[in-house]
């Protein structure tokens, strides 16, 4: 690796030690429904959102429940609280477009029709409300 990419790439992740997020790779989901559910937690305060992950019945909100707890561990284990105790809440949640899987449907007439199974990945990103309202 050349000295510059090290450099930058040594400074991501200082970066990436301040912020708290869970990631999940190729969700079998296409990207639009996971966008759906995503929109509903954007900027609710964690308990809240959990609760509306829980009793919604899209099946992509079981895969962003598990998400949201699992950034909610990692909050707790880079900054050795509790949850309960701190304001936390959805800073952003990013859905991206993963690959996709390509198969062909028989149809008539001798032709096929083509399927693209569609999958996505799910960044979530949790922050406390405090450090926020100190900055500013």
């Amino acid at each position: 690796m050349g000295q510059r990419k090290k450099i930058s790439a040594e400074a991501r992740k200082e970066a990436n030690k301040s912020l708290y997020f869970a990631k999940l790779n190729d969700v079998p989901t296409s990207p639009r429904k996971m966008r759906l559910v995503a929109d509903m937690i954007r900027g609710m305060e964690v308990n809240k959102a959990l609760s509306v992950l829980k009793f919604s019945g899209k099946e992509a909100s079981q895969k962003m429940e598990k998400l949201l707890k699992s950034a909610i561990a990692n909050w707790e284990v880079k900054t050795e609280e509790k949850a309960e105790n701190a304001n936390l809440y959805v800073s952003a949640v990013y859905v991206d477009s993963a690959t996709m899987l390509k198969r062909l449907r028989t149809a008539p007439q001798g032709r096929g029709y083509r399927i693209r199974k569609r999958s996505n990945h799910v960044t979530l990103y949790v922050d406390t409300k405090n450090t926020n309202d100190n900055q500013n």
